[in-house]
């Protein structure tokens, strides 16, 4: 039932309720999917599959998924790649830690 090609929902995790397609079968344990979730190993216990399939070729890139999930409907997900210039502006600057002079408490005599 869990073959490469069959859209599924994701049922548990921070991408519940979005539908993804499997892309590989890493081993019994885990498969990859691609969609509107995140690009990433799943357990196929997390997945509730649906009848329809996509014919797509296994380790298919994230353009094929795209146009795949195009066809048939749906937008998958997309995100910009991160630029080495918007990285460097997000960096936070260091904090140059400014020695203060310990003062010393002066008591007057009566």
């Amino acid at each position: 039932m869990m073959d490469i090609g069959r859209l599924c929902m994701k049922i548990a995790g921070r991408d519940a309720g979005k539908k993804c397609v499997i892309v590989d079968k890493m081993d019994d344990r885990f498969v990859l999917i691609d969609g509107e979730t995140r690009r990433r190993k799943c357990n196929p216990s997390h997945l509730e599959p649906l009848q329809q399939t996509i014919k797509i070729k296994k380790n298919a890139s994230h353009e094929d998924i795209v146009s795949a999930f195009k066809d048939i409907g749906l937008e998958a997900r997309t995100t910009k790649p991160k630029t080495a210039e918007k990285a460097a502006k997000s960096a936070k600057p260091q904090k140059k830690v400014r020695k203060v002079p310990v003062r010393k408490k002066v008591v007057k005599k009566k």
